[in-house]
């Protein structure tokens, strides 16, 4: 009878032991935060690019090379509109998931 006792006492100890390592077991997992990485590149690197952009565009324009400039402005608008349709429908893609799958 005392080894009967004893041997729940154990398992119960045992049991609650490894209950509580559960979590430091299994690690949470971790996830790529798209959204920081996007606010990022919208708040630092796209401003500097577009600066060194205006530069260039200033720096040919005084030799005179106009039809360059003009050019390289329109190749740099379309580049701006693309980016913002592949980001409107991403948003537009989050909105009809979210709408089919509610």
């Amino acid at each position: 009878m005392i080894a009967i006792e004893l041997v729940e006492t154990v398992r119960a100890t045992v049991a609650s032991t490894l209950h509580a390592l559960a979590p430091l077991a299994e690690p949470a997992p971790k996830g790529i935060d798209t959204e920081g990485v996007v606010t990022f590149f919208a708040s630092k690197i796209a401003p500097i690019l577009l600066a060194v952009l205006g530069v260039i565009f200033i720096g040919r324009a005084s030799r005179g090379e106009i039809s360059k400039v003009l050019t390289s402005s329109a190749i740099a608008i379309v580049g701006l509109a693309f980016i913002a349709g592949a980001a409107t429908l991403f948003f537009i893609g989050d909105y009809l998931i979210d709408l089919i799958f509610e």
